[in-house]
């Protein structure tokens, strides 16, 4: 994995990320529906993929790489043919050129956006290709350039049933890995899947071996400091249920219930109140207090000094 970069901001973006699945030249937005089939391709697209003879038998003597020049081809934006079959989601391409690259490291070819042709078949929530390249051997540790591996997207998408494969097909090792790993912000997948409130897959993560309170490397908040930013009581209420640690600190040294100031919502100040120490009830000092104290006492020293002429 890449060296983590860390926020630029200190608020988090609770908006939903995009999803960047590559058309052409261009990119289209998450929330937009790919066409399906070969007549969504661009002529020339269609043209090559025709021209690629993903039945053919390697003759004698000769090398079985020479029948497949198709995997050597790229477009301007680094996808393969692969790439360009699941984006537009032309899934008979995608599954006979799957089927003759089993093990092949062809199948982790990354495009210029350090995309698999895994982390596309979650965007464009094709389950039974997720499915296939797992069993022909495409690696889910690998990352994109935002640091997510293809369980990021899915948690981040919410895509039960990706989720669902990815974690099935996984090994062990490789599960304890996803489940641990950190995308550029910071997060693992069961702070995306807390940030985006999606209730039965925080439950299944937990249940996997996540860690319940895991810490965000921008600032420290385990999932339910990010549950009590939301305001959802349901995932604050689960969160405990599942054991989450009510004392648990922030860099700053805030609790869940110091996060609670200042919200409207009753109900969770008063659960979080209950489950929180005592001693970690009140805020902690501010810098900005004990800048201020060390101000004021600066002019209380130099106020008894006095000039002589």
């Amino acid at each position: 994995m890449d060296v983590y970069q860390p926020y630029r901001h200190n608020q988090m973006d609770y908006n939903a990320e995009s999803r960047d699945a590559k058309l052409g030249k261009g990119l289209q937005n998450v929330d937009d529906r790919l066409d399906s089939g070969v007549d969504s391709l661009r002529e020339d697209v269609v043209a090559e993929l025709e021209r690629v003879r993903l039945d053919c038998e390697p003759a004698p003597r000769i090398p079985e790489e020479s029948c497949e020049p198709w995997k050597k081809e790229i477009t301007e934006d680094g996808d393969t043919f692969l790439h360009m079959a699941i984006i537009h989601e032309a899934k008979d391409h995608a599954m006979k050129m799957i089927d003759l690259s089993v093990n092949d490291p062809f199948l982790n070819t990354q495009n210029y956006q350090r995309q698999t042709a895994l982390h596309l078949a979650v965007i464009t929530e094709q389950p039974e290709v997720v499915a296939h390249l797992m069993r022909a051997g495409c690696d889910p540790l690998l990352v994109d350039d935002s640091g997510n591996t293809a369980l990021h997207i899915a948690c981040r998408k919410g895509s039960v049933t990706c989720f669902s494969v990815l974690t099935q097909a996984c090994s062990s090792s490789q599960l304890s890995t996803m489940l641990t790993t950190l995308n550029y912000s910071g997060q693992n997948c069961l702070h995306q899947v807390s940030i985006h409130s999606y209730l039965s897959l925080v439950e299944r993560l937990v249940e996997l071996g996540a860690d319940i309170n895991a810490q965000e490397q921008c600032n420290g908040r385990t999932p339910l400091h990010l549950a009590v930013d939301l305001q959802n009581y349901d995932l604050v209420h689960l969160l405990i249920s599942k054991g989450a640690d009510a004392n648990s600190l922030t860099y700053g040294g805030h609790t869940p219930y110091h996060l609670t100031y200042g919200r409207l919502n009753a109900a969770i100040r008063d659960e979080l109140y209950e489950l929180t120490a005592q001693h970690l009830r009140p805020l902690p000092e501010s810098e900005t207090e004990e800048d201020e104290e060390d101000y004021q006492s600066e002019d209380e020293f130099f106020d008894d000094v006095q000039l002589t002429v």
